[in-house]
């Protein structure tokens, strides 16, 4: 019988001496939440799209995770304790290794045979009523014309395709680490949901303990998570963020799951606070996460009943250290523009983010922007009360360029940006030059300053209000102007890389 090597866990006292809080600290830090050893979260920067604003006709900038950032290290900067919720591990003394690498493979070390009898598994979920179903392709082959036994042919020709592909990977990774034969089953199960070579690698650097659960326990968690209502498509970006979720429990995973329920957020949007912030299960629902909504009600003054919005625009809002991020920013407003408190809670009831952002890099700037255009303190307030996620806009691809068309084409003035801020929230190019110039074009546009109220409703309300024309036709307007202006700056991009 082959040896099997087991990582020692370190006893259970110990453990609980070096990374659980004494229950004094607990008390003392109850008002807010310790960032986890998994998780760095980044100050947002205020010129990236936001992930929710799926309409072209919106311009919010927030700060997105890119493909390329799935790499980064995600370790403490601020050295704050930790509140992780360990229990909810197999193997809590693996995971919190200090080794800052795991072992490379040592040249001259023999390849390990893969099993030549093992099966490759298919992806699976579950139905409503729990019961195990494969998972429908998402490209879906025509059957029309085909036989029962050539689909049947081809079925069996992409399950072997799909193991030489995971038998192929797993040799690659044989060569470089030391995968062991036992493996290959968890590798083959999650390269269902997209993870190449790379992503083994960083995890195994990282998190080499994960590679200790079995395939079935793996796939046990990411059904339960899938069945809550993260999407396929968002399982590698989650592995890859928080490979350490294959170790969780499944009572660990109901339990925040029951926590995110319990304080007003929508099971058809658990999936997406989830994807969003997927260290949060790395943190203690009684010691950190209630903690934390009771901050937010307590201390910062959100009703309790918007608790479960404020998640769902900011999830990253639980894992945060809040207490800080509260203080400093409503310092700043309030000295910098006299803002009262009611008028803070409800920027940040209506725009969470506002914690995260820098106060030097992000706020300011947007705030000093507004004075150069002839804002007064009041006007810059009531406009931010009114839409806070004019601190999410890019400076130089939003808001310059929106206040010129508003003086310079609109012949409209600063004043009427208090009247009317969701102008700034509104694309310029999907939404405001298209009305804008259909109106010109038809000779229906008012004398004087363009009404900024043209550019609130709906198309199909402003063809009837404001055009008198089909929807239709104002789409072909639109789409010919975009055509044109793409048209315009392809040129120019063409002309500066000749240059």
């Amino acid at each position: 019988m082959a040896l099997q090597l087991q990582l020692p866990r370190p006893p259970p006292l110990r453990l609980a001496a070096v990374r659980l809080p004494s229950p004094p600290t607990i008390r003392a830090r109850a008002g807010g939440v310790a960032f986890s050893l998994q998780t760095n979260v980044r100050l947002l920067k205020p010129n990236r799209r936001v992930r929710r604003s799926r309409d072209p006709y919106y311009d919010l900038d927030e700060d997105e995770d890119d493909e390329e950032e799935e790499f980064e290290e995600e370790d403490d900067d601020e050295g704050y304790g930790s509140d992780d919720d360990m229990s909810g591990l197999e193997y809590p003394g693996v995971l919190y290794s200090k080794s800052p690498r795991a072992p490379s493979k040592r040249p001259g070390l023999q390849t390990p045979l893969i099993k030549e009898n093992w099966e490759g598994r298919q992806p699976k979920t579950r139905d409503k009523y729990g019961s195990p179903e494969k998972i429908k392709s998402p490209h879906p082959r025509s059957k029309v014309g085909r036989s029962s036994p050539d689909l049947m042919n081809m079925d069996s020709e992409v399950e072997l395709k799909n193991e030489s592909i995971s038998r192929s990977l797993f040799q690659k990774l044989q060569e470089e680490y030391d995968f062991d034969d036992k493996w290959l089953p968890l590798v083959d199960y999650l390269c269902t949901f997209g993870l190449k070579e790379s992503h083994f690698s960083y995890i195994y650097e990282r998190h080499m303990a994960c590679f200790q659960i079995s395939q079935a326990s793996a796939e046990e968690r990411l059904d339960f998570l899938l069945n809550a209502g993260v999407k396929s498509k968002d399982m590698k970006r989650i592995l890859v963020r928080q490979p350490q979720i294959l170790e969780y429990t499944l009572s660990n995973l109901k339990s925040h799951v029951d926590f995110l329920v319990s304080i007003g957020v929508p099971s058809t949007r658990i999936g997406q606070v989830i994807s969003s912030a997927p260290s949060m299960f790395s943190y203690s629902v009684e010691q950190s996460l209630k903690p934390t909504v009771r901050y937010l009600i307590e201390e910062v003054g959100i009703e309790e009943s918007d608790v479960g919005k404020v998640v769902q625009l900011s999830p990253q809002i639980l894992v945060q250290k809040i207490d800080s991020a509260w203080k400093s920013r409503s310092l700043f407003l309030s000295k910098e523009l006299g803002a009262p408190k009611d008028s803070i809670v409800k920027m940040v009831t209506k725009h969470p983010q506002l914690l995260h952002y820098s106060i030097e890099d992000g706020i300011l700037p947007r705030i000093n922007f507004l004075r150069s255009i002839g804002m007064r303190n009041s006007d810059i307030l009531k406009v931010l009360t009114s839409l806070t996620q004019v601190l999410s806009l890019s400076l130089e691809g939003n808001l310059k360029p929106k206040y010129l068309y508003l003086v310079n084409d609109l012949k409209n003035n600063v004043q009427a940006l208090t009247k009317y801020p969701m102008y700034l929230s509104l694309s310029l190019d999907q939404r405001i030059r298209p009305r804008h110039r259909f109106l010109v074009s038809l000779k229906k546009a008012p004398k004087g300053p363009f009404p900024l109220s043209s550019f609130v409703p709906t198309d199909e309300r402003f063809c009837q209000r404001w055009a008198g024309t089909s929807l239709e036709k104002y789409h072909t307007f639109r789409q010919s102007l975009l055509l044109t202006g793409f048209a315009e700056k392809s040129g120019r991009k063409t002309l500066v890389s000749r240059r």
